[in-house]
C-alpha cells in the first residue's frame, strides 16, 4: 500500500513534546540580596521567557518577575538579641518554605546571601533531591575557613563574588565559581566626579570629605562620634572643608543628626544626605568609612580612603583568643590587592587623631592619590565579569545535569 492510499501515512506528525518551562525558587533576605536576585532573575528570564520564579524577595525581585510568597523584610533581623527574639518565627518560616518549595518542585533553589537562614534551608532541600545554589559566599577568606565544608553540604554550587574564594572551597572539595561582583558591573571604570558634585550641589573647587560610619545602628553607635571628631580635626587643617555624611535610611539619619549636633562640627560645612552614598564617594577627595561593602564601593569610585572599625571589646578578645580571624588585612581593597593600599585603623588604633592624620595624608599627597587610582582600576576590571550572566550560566549548567 502506498502513502497516497493511506491518509495516516501522509498526516503531519505531532510536534515533539516540549520540555516544561523551568521553575526557580529563590530566597533573599535584605536589600543587597534583593538586587542580586533581581539581576539573576532577569538574566534567566531572558534565556527562558516561560520560566517561573517564586520565593522570598523585595521590590527589585518582584519587578524582575518573582512571585513573592514572603517579603525579604521578614528575614532582615540583625544583632544577637533581635535574632533570638525572632528565632521561633524564623524557624517556622523556614519550615513552611521548605514544604512549599518541595510541593512546587523547582528545577533549582537559589539562596541569595542570608547564610544563617538560607544554608539550613538549602541543606534540607538538597537532602530531598533539589538542586541548590548559594549565591554570595560568606567571608570564609577572613575567618573560620572550615565553614566552607559545611556550606558544601548545603549547596551543589557556591557563587563567589571575589576571585580568592573558589580556591578556599576547593580545599574542602566544594564546587565554587567566581562570577564577579555586580557592583563592579554597575559602576563606571572612570567615575564622573564633576557630575557627582553638580548633583549634590557641591562647589567644584571645594575639598570634600565623605564620612560613612556604617549603615547599622550598632556601627553608628560605635563609630559616628569618633569619625565626626576626626572630620573636625581635618576641617581645622583644611579651611572650607565640605563634609558629606550619607544616611542609609531614616533611622540612621535620626541617629547621625543627633551625633552631628553634638560633635565639634555642629553644622559647619557638614551636610547630612538622604542616601546618595555612592554620589558622595565619587564627589569626595577622600573617604572616611567603616570596613565592609562601603570600602569596596569607594574603591570602585576610585577614591582614596581611610578604613576605621571597632567591634565590642568582649567580641574582639574572644575572636583573638580563639584565633578565628585568619587575615592580617581587613578591608576589601587591601584583601583584593594582597597588600596594604589604604590605611586600616581598627579597635584601639581607631581614634580621632589617627583617623584625621590618615585622611590628611591623602589630602596633602596628590601623587599618592594618583598612584592609587590605577591599582583600583585594575581590581575593578578583575571584578567586572557580568556577574548576573555568569551566575545564570552556573544555574543553567546545574539544571541541565538532571
Amino acid at each position: 500500500m502506498n502513502s497516497a492510499s493511506n491518509p495516516a501515512a501522509t498526516a503531519p506528525r505531532p510536534p515533539p513534546h516540549a520540555p516544561p518551562a523551568p521553575r526557580f525558587a529563590l530566597v533573599a533576605g535584605e536589600a543587597s540580596g534583593d538586587q542580586l536576585g533581581a539581576g539573576l532573575i532577569r538574566e534567566l528570564r531572558q534565556r527562558h521567557p516561560a520560566a517561573t520564579f517564586a520565593g522570598v524577595g523585595g521590590n527589585a525581585m518582584r519587578a524582575a518577575g518573582l512571585d513573592a510568597w514572603h517579603d525579604a523584610s521578614e528575614l532582615a533581623v540583625m544583632g544577637l538579641s533581635e535574632v533570638l527574639s525572632h528565632l521561633p518565627r524564623l524557624l517556622m518560616l523556614r519550615a513552611a518554605l521548605r514544604r512549599r518549595i518541595l510541593a512546587w518542585r523547582p528545577d533549582a533553589f537559589i539562596g541569595v546571601d542570608a547564610p544563617d537562614f538560607n544554608l539550613g534551608l538549602e541543606r534540607m532541600l538538597r537532602l530531598r533531591g533539589v538542586r541548590t545554589v548559594h549565591y554570595v559566599s560568606p567571608s570564609v577568606w577572613a575567618w573560620r575557613r572550615g565553614r566552607a565544608r559545611g556550606i558544601g553540604r548545603s549547596a551543589d554550587r557556591v557563587l563567589c563574588l571575589f576571585p580568592m574564594e573558589p580556591e578556599i572551597y576547593a580545599g574542602y572539595g566544594v564546587d565554587a565559581r567566581f562570577v564577579g561582583h555586580p557592583m563592579a558591573d554597575e559602576m563606571a571604570l572612570d567615575p564622573d566626579r564633576r557630575a557627582a558634585r553638580t548633583r549634590l550641589d557641591v562647589p567644584r573647587d571645594a575639598t570634600v570629605l565623605a564620612v560613612l560610619p556604617g549603615s547599622r545602628q550598632g556601627e553608628i553607635a560605635r563609630l559616628a562620634e569618633v569619625f565626626l571628631e576626626a572630620a573636625a580635626l581635618v576641617a581645622a587643617e583644611i579651611p572650607g572643608l565640605q563634609v558629606l555624611v550619607p544616611a542609609a535610611d531614616a533611622h540612621c539619619a535620626e541617629a547621625l543628626r543627633a551625633r552631628i549636633a553634638a560633635s565639634p562640627l555642629r553644622g559647619a560645612g557638614v551636610r547630612l544626605l538622604d542616601g546618595q552614598a555612592r554620589e558622595a564617594m565619587v564627589a569626595a577627595d577622600a573617604v572616611l568609612l567603616a570596613s565592609g561593602t562601603a570600602a569596596l564601593e569607594a574603591m570602585l569610585a576610585k577614591r582614596p580612603m581611610v578604613v576605621g572599625y571597632r567591634i565590642a571589646r568582649g567580641t574582639s578578645i574572644l575572636v583573638r583568643a580563639l584565633g578565628l580571624l585568619k587575615i592580617d588585612r581587613y578591608s576589601l581593597p587591601n584583601v583584593l590587592a594582597g597588600e596594604t593600599l589604604v590605611p586600616e585603623l581598627v579597635q584601639e588604633q581607631c581614634t580621632a587623631p589617627n583617623l584625621a592624620a590618615a585622611v590628611l595624608g591623602w589630602l596633602r599627597d596628590p601623587q599618592a592619590v594618583a598612584a592609587l587610582e590605577p591599582r583600583f582600576r585594575q581590581i575593578h576590571t578583575t571584578l567586572r565579569r557580568d556577574a548576573s550572566a555568569r551566575a545564570a550560566d552556573v544555574v543553567e549548567a546545574l539544571v541541565a545535569r538532571r
